[in-house]
């Protein structure tokens, strides 16, 4: 690898092993670091304080909100800091429905989404009909992990506050329509909310072009700190907070806001939006590409594509290796940090709940494997975990 493309990269980053897991966290960028030190020192006031302490750390939070807003596309008012990705989407799922029920609570709220969101949604979405007896709507989606938005169309009713929609599927790479059933939204007069946690930073993202109404960024998918995301919010549209007190982050979350984790996510923000415009999302895919041939080459027959082939993230391969489970597979291979779609707790392991919504037999759920590459990904590191992943599934054979 060449010397510049060790930019950002954390001195003490191990070669391994290879680290093939950046839908699940990424690396913090030693860019990110060095801009939200001054937050934790010299900068260390209270944004809202009037003094001179107040003043470096307010202005440090309008250049983090405007740094995220120019990646989605946004103005810097309309981003609102959270403490991640499931509280941005229970900002938004629990926050449009609530304030629905305010204004109309002769009105039973509808919900629509699909079966293959984040648990952070899926959860919102069980809670709401739990608690208050809201209806949701869960949407199947096709065997390569897509939602169609005629499917869309025809679930809204007059009672309809809210579509939430992944933009990318966080184990598939899957990229949903959502400018198609963005277009659907608006011209129903329905919000959209797009979880854009694997996708932002990752593929370009617009809150004009997708029709979102609100969009959910996470900071760890992109190289900043766990802890801290953020909810671009349209114009006009009101949401009931989950947090209430002293009015920070225009009354829609209460709190002293954490400088540093908003700052660093501003900065993470513009190394991936000046990222975004150079050959580098071209050149994961082509990693990721060699990583797939790799495996074909090595288990001929045997390795199946999960997800859409050409309508999903550029770094994402979610495949399965018949003969062999993902868990035992990755557990023989110490030396590749994958992760699998499916739970196993206490020795017990059950099949991924997006490969089984997308109509894949057991077999194939259990036997697929996500491996996704990131900033500082080398094709020595694809082809050596391609080898040793082929390796131990040669020996595996059920």
């Amino acid at each position: 690898m060449a010397q510049d493309e060790r930019v950002g990269c954390p001195a003490d980053l191990p070669r391994r092993p290879i680290y093939l897991d950046h839908n699940a966290t990424t690396p913090v960028d030693t860019r990110v670091v060095q801009a939200l030190l001054p937050a934790l020192g010299r900068d260390f006031g209270n944004p809202s304080s009037a003094h001179a302490f107040g003043a470096a750390p307010r202005a440090a939070m309008a250049h983090a909100r405007a740094q995220v807003a120019t990646l989605v596309g946004a103005r810097a008012d309309e981003i609102v800091f959270t403490a991640g990705g499931s509280e941005a989407d229970a900002l938004a799922i629990h926050g449009v429905v609530r304030a629905a029920q305010d204004r109309r609570p002769d009105i039973v709220p509808h919900v629509v989404t699909q079966t293959t969101e984040h648990p952070a949604v899926l959860a919102a979405c069980a809670s709401l009909e739990r608690d208050l007896g809201v209806t949701v709507t869960y949407l199947p989606v096709d065997r390569e992990g897509l939602v169609d938005p005629a499917a869309v169309a025809s679930a809204l009713r007059a009672e309809t506050v809210l579509v939430s929609l992944m933009a990318a599927n966080n184990e598939t790479g899957t990229l949903q329509p959502v400018r198609e059933v963005g277009t659907i939204t608006r011209a129903r007069g329905v919000l959209l909310h797009v979880d854009a946690a694997q996708a932002a930073g990752k593929v370009p993202v617009d809150v004009g072009s997708c029709g979102a109404d609100l969009l959910t960024v996470v900071g760890h998918k992109m190289y900043a700190p766990k802890g801290v995301g953020a909810l671009y919010v349209a114009p006009g549209v009101t949401l009931r907070p989950l947090v209430e007190g002293g009015g920070q982050e225009r009354g829609l979350r209460a709190g002293t806001e954490n400088v540093a984790l908003a700052v660093a996510l501003g900065a993470a923000a513009e190394l991936a939006r000046a990222e975004l415009a150079t050959e580098r999302p071209a050149v994961l895919a082509g990693l990721r590409d060699l990583l797939e041939q790799q495996l074909v080459t090595r288990l001929p027959g045997r390795v199946a594509l999960n997800g859409h082939r050409q309508r999903r993230l550029p770094q994402t391969l979610n495949v399965s290796i018949d003969g062999v489970r993902g868990h035992e597979l990755l557990a023989a291979v110490p030396e590749v940090a994958a992760s699998t779609g499916s739970a196993c707790h206490a020795g017990e392991d059950s099949p991924s709940p997006v490969l089984t919504a997308m109509g894949l037999g057991p077999g194939r759920a259990m036997g697929a494997v996500r491996l996704s590459l990131g900033r500082w990904t080398t094709a020595d590191d694809v082809e050596a975990a391609a080898e040793l992943l082929a390796g131990a599934a040669a020996r595996s054979v059920r």
